[in-house]
């Protein structure tokens, strides 16, 4: 069995997409040791680590491209690749891959799978893409929110869009004591309540939801006066989250801490009491899980991904990212433990829920599932 993914990068930035690349590739090389796996990446120039590295898995790189050039460059190597290898199966984990695997489809029958994450399968435009969507022999949602909002949006066959939710590394997050150290680098009391988000700060994303919370800041600390809201990100966003702080009067409870290296994100979890993070665009949200994990309550958007992250309001808070005054009285309740659901204030219960529905081996069986169930090929 061949398999070629196509990946816009895994091991040089760690972002959504790229983690649940890197965590696909991961489950199929321990379902089906035995098979050939091509991984052509479009952005990395080498392998970083060892945790993704086997005898039968083969790395392409077009990263080593001028950015004028790359994105020729990575589509003459899937083609040539496609051409000689002839796998039995294309899985491109971003849908703008899935135009060109229609056309190698449509020259050598070689089936593809697409996977589709959020805004990029939302309000689709280009024609290319809306094809190569219907002619997918798979489309795998992210989120239940994703796959009912491509099926409304697209003429696509239900049977072949499923669901592959995201998943998380379960042993690189768990709860622990607040650190005195981070405690100390912000200028935080341990005894103060802290708000924490953690999201790219991206003018493109201020979908994120970080702005609603500055605004529900003043509302929020008239009932916790020691509250800190802690956002951890860096982007291009930047300047103009520092203009709204400064305009809301904020300075004195607002920390942007920029980026934070992955061995120290999991301390900034358990920094905080509430993590939040009311977004209007997120496709699933990887860092409710990660907040989950280190036994946080957890505050989403109602009108996203983080439905099924936060499994419809069973593992955390859902209210409209529209609504300020919602949002603030959420968070209220949840710093000061009033929040009727109870099971949010309890650390063991999240960690294990979250864990049963997202962890690796959910998501690993997920894979199984939807390879064994594919008619065209036994893949197991």
């Amino acid at each position: 069995m061949k398999i070629h993914l196509w990946f816009p990068n895994i091991f040089e930035f760690k972002g959504g997409i790229q983690v649940y690349s890197a965590f696909l590739l991961q489950a199929l090389q321990n379902l089906g040791p035995a098979h050939q796996y091509r991984v052509l990446l479009k952005h990395d120039t080498r392998t970083v680590g060892e945790v993704l590295l086997s005898t039968n898995t083969r790395y392409s790189f077009a990263g080593r491209a001028s950015l004028r050039w790359r994105t020729i460059s990575y589509a003459l190597q899937l083609v040539w690749f496609g051409f000689w290898e002839r796998p039995n199966l294309i899985i491109a984990s971003h849908a703008n891959f899935g135009v060109l695997a229609a056309k190698i489809h449509k020259f050598l029958g070689i089936p593809y799978w697409i996977i589709a994450h959020g805004t990029e399968v939302w309000d689709i435009q280009n024609r290319a893409l809306t094809s190569s969507l219907v002619q997918a022999d798979r489309i795998l949602c992210v989120s239940g929110y994703t796959r009912d909002r491509l099926l409304a949006e697209a003429q696509l066959d239900p049977q072949k869009v499923g669901l592959l939710p995201n998943t998380f590394d379960a042993q690189a997050f768990q709860p622990a004591p607040k650190s005195p150290q981070l405690l100390e680098r912000y200028g935080i009391k341990a005894s103060q309540s802290i708000l924490l988000t953690v999201a790219r700060l991206d003018a493109s994303q201020a979908y994120k939801g970080y702005d609603q919370i500055l605004r529900a800041l003043p509302q929020i600390r008239a009932a916790i006066p020691q509250v800190h809201y802690l956002i951890v990100g860096k982007g291009s966003d930047r300047p103009r989250v520092e203009a709204l702080i400064q305009e809301l009067e904020l300075t004195d409870c607002v920390t942007l801490a920029g980026f934070v290296p992955d061995a120290e994100l999991c301390a900034h979890y358990n920094l905080c009491d509430v993590f939040a993070m009311p977004s209007q665009g997120e496709g699933f949200g990887i860092v409710y899980l990660e907040a989950l994990a280190c036994g946080k309550p957890s505050l989403g958007g109602n009108q996203d991904g983080a439905i099924d992250a936060l499994k419809n309001g069973e593992l955390g808070v859902l209210v409209n990212p529209t609504d300020v005054n919602q949002i603030a009285q959420a968070l209220i309740q949840l710093l000061d433990c009033t929040y009727p659901q109870r099971s949010l204030f309890e650390p063991d219960y999240l960690r294990t829920a979250v864990i049963a529905s997202y962890g690796f081996i959910a998501f690993k069986e997920a894979v199984r599932s939807h390879l064994a169930s594919f008619d065209r090929h036994d893949y197991i």
